[in-house]
């Protein structure tokens, strides 16, 4: 039996009317009644009691009636669910530290919203901590963190190194250097992260590596309040190179290279390891990621 069919049934029990049945679905009072007689052939018992009028179910008529009323309520429920399901996929949550966001993401974007130009991708601006959490209990479909950790439940690909510069004021005594023996950050006025971010650790590895102590007078969560700090002379700083580029091309910083080595910034997509990503979403991830060689030297130096 079709689902119009069922649907006329009802429509013509809730009138009590051929005619009107008939009107609503667009075809003639006798069709609708050699439909109606297909259904009581096929169950072999009478649904309409024709003479009444207005007309009225039978008995049996009635449980028909109900039980068609309950498929076609289930089949419209599904529809609507099968239609949130396709908005849904159509749209891609994604969470970054701001200084991926702001300096590394929008060229990625770019290129995602010339392939997918109708999905609606969503980018929020979080801690690294936030950013796993969500992560992990499905909030975000993909994040974007500076030295990425391992976690059991996570899937890990590189995104991009960032090499690190010692950048200062204009006004600093180090600014007339092109480049500087690490070793002469010794006991300077030093602008850092936050204990907890990631990058504090990372850089905190770098100086200890090579036994350097500074003097901290500053920390903050972000690289755009360290970059204020810096601008005015409060100290110096080590940061990634995308994050101060406009600062460089204003002149209101300047950018020393570390003689030692190149020192980098690792940064990660990170999704969970049981997260099924739709065809936007795993074009995103290969954009993101990049290759596949460099993922396995970048694991093999990091993780």
């Amino acid at each position: 039996m079709q689902m119009d069919t069922m649907k006329l049934f009802c429509d013509l029990a809730d009138m009590q009317n051929f005619s009107r049945a008939a009107e609503k679905h667009g075809i003639s009072q006798s069709a609708v009644s050699q439909q109606i007689a297909q259904i009581e052939m096929m169950y072999g018992c009478q649904m309409i009691n024709r003479k009444k009028r207005p007309l009225t179910l039978t008995v049996t008529g009635e449980l028909f009636y109900r039980a068609c009323k309950d498929i076609l309520e289930r089949y419209d429920r599904l529809g609507s669910e099968l239609a949130a399901q396709t908005r849904s996929s159509a749209r891609i949550k994604l969470a970054a530290i701001f200084s991926i966001g702001m300096y590394t993401l929008q060229p990625y974007v770019k290129r995602f919203m010339e392939m997918y130009p109708k999905v609606n991708l969503s980018i929020d601006y979080y801690s690294a901590r936030q950013i796993y959490e969500d992560v992990l209990m499905g909030a975000v479909d993909i994040g974007l963190v500076a030295v990425p950790r391992m976690d059991k439940n996570i899937d890990v690909f590189p995104l991009e190194n960032e090499r690190l510069l010692l950048v200062c004021s204009p006004d600093h005594p180090l600014a007339g250097h092109s480049g500087v023996d690490i070793h002469e950050l010794q006991g300077l006025d030093f602008i850092a992260f936050d204990k907890d971010v990631p990058s504090r650790t990372l850089i905190n590895s770098i100086l200890a590596r090579y036994s350097i102590t500074v003097r901290t007078v500053m920390e903050f969560d972000n690289t755009e309040t360290i970059k204020r700090a810096v601008e005015i002379n409060a100290g110096i700083s080590i940061l990634p190179e995308p994050t101060v580029r406009p600062e460089l091309g204003a002149a209101t910083l300047r950018a020393i290279t570390l003689l030692n080595e190149n020192f980098y910034r690792p940064t990660g997509v990170i999704i969970r390891k049981d997260k099924v990503l739709t065809q936007a979403g795993r074009y995103l991830l290969e954009l993101l990621h990049k290759d596949r060689d460099r993922q396995h030297d970048d694991k093999n130096r990091y993780f």
